[in-house]
């Protein structure tokens, strides 16, 4: 029988193993990545159980907005490299299916970086619509030191961040940058000191779940690509009170209760 007061011992092992961690308060779902042997690097099984996690937090009507983050002192090192040992192809695919369904995430997302956010954490931080990063923070997109070819959906995505050139920088070498770095590229949105960056994202996020859903799920669609949805959106704000109710909270001089949700309505805010 342990102490009074002893950890329990299988508890502790359940702390080490690598998983993915949840919750929701106050409208905003938190996904943490838990790893701490391995600096929080995705193995194959953290991959693949993020897409249902996402599925699961996107129908979650509580859910106005998610943030993705790292346990401890890192957001991500990456992948594992010893899934990549065991089988490059299927690991790729599976962080591919992640990244993808982070970026069809129907809510707006924001990554909250401290420390290293290398490789696959790089792939994830690049899916979310915004990335908050404390100083210090350092990111790299490392498969040239691996001699792996990066997905064309990644590629895609950080060009669409940083530019070609710097897309190129990242892809070319595999060197790390510093948050100032990040910062003028585009990489990231804010840089914040030590010790300030969970009071901020708390801060905004809380100001992001007080706006239209409406309006960040067309604008979503709409900054992402989508060409082909203008019809679709417009017979949505015709059928949705959020309009009425942002001019009339705006002439009362009064905080806005707006209503439609995408996880009622079909999540008709999903790209199909």
């Amino acid at each position: 029988m342990l102490p009074a007061g002893a950890p329990d011992r299988a508890d502790s092992i359940r702390r080490m193993e690598p998983q993915l961690l949840h919750s929701v308060t106050d409208s905003v779902a938190t996904v943490v990545v838990r790893h701490p042997a391995k600096r929080n690097a995705m193995t194959a099984a953290m991959w693949g159980s993020l897409p249902p996690l996402l599925e699961t937090l996107a129908a979650d009507p509580r859910v106005r907005v998610l943030v993705l983050t790292g346990a401890g002192g890192t957001f991500c090192a990456g992948a594992d490299i010893s899934t990549l040992r065991e089988s490059p192809h299927e690991a790729q695919r599976l962080a591919v299916a992640a990244e993808e369904a982070l970026a069809a995430f129907p809510k707006p997302t924001l990554a909250a970086v401290r420390g290293h956010c290398v490789g696959g954490g790089a792939q994830l931080a690049a899916a979310c619509d915004l990335r908050f990063a404390e100083e210090g923070a350092r990111f790299g997109v490392t498969p040239a030191k691996l001699g792996i070819v990066y997905p064309a959906s990644a590629t895609r995505r950080l060009v669409s961040l940083v530019g070609p050139a710097t897309a190129k920088y990242l892809l070319f070498s595999g060197e790390l940058i510093d948050t100032a770095r990040a910062l003028r590229t585009g990489l990231v949105d804010e840089v914040l000191p030590e010790g300030e960056l969970d009071g901020r994202v708390a801060e905004f996020t809380r100001i992001l779940a007080s706006r239209s859903q409406l309006t960040q799920a067309a604008a979503k669609e709409f900054a992402n690509g989508r060409t082909d949805r203008d019809p679709y959106w417009a017979e949505r704000a015709r059928e949705s009170d959020d309009t009425a109710e942002g001019v009339a909270a705006f002439l009362g001089r009064r905080a806005p209760h707006f209503t439609w949700n995408p996880s009622t309505r079909g999540r008709s805010g999903c790209a199909t």
